[in-house]
């Protein structure tokens, strides 16, 4: 199944729980940005469609921890291995294409 572009966001409330939030994008309206907030001053990260936006920065939008550190590390290494995946798949995907439409092949 082959669905079009679309943004997904629940909020899961259970009685005596921590609220859940989850968010899914799905849509090439992505945009993905990060920077300095230069009264704080502090890193973030942020994700926004049209539908959702995520926010990412320090603990308690304070002072860098160490456990910052760690995390901003992990969503490097889980950016660098979204990006590999997708230039894999994009090349195989180009590959068969290029296969099907081929007279020669």
């Amino acid at each position: 199944m082959n669905l079009g572009p679309y943004t997904y966001v629940t909020l899961s409330l259970r009685p005596e729980s921590t609220p859940h939030v989850g968010v899914s994008f799905h849509t090439p309206d992505l945009k993905v940005r990060a920077g300095l907030l230069l009264s704080s001053p502090r890193p973030y990260l942020e994700f926004n469609s049209h539908e959702a936006a995520v926010h990412i920065s320090t603990t308690g939008a304070g002072p860098v921890t160490d456990t910052d550190l760690a995390i901003a590390r992990e969503i490097f290494t889980a950016a660098a291995r979204y990006l590999a995946d997708c230039e894999q798949l994009h090349a195989e995907q180009s590959a068969t294409t290029k296969d099907a439409t081929d007279p020669a092949a």
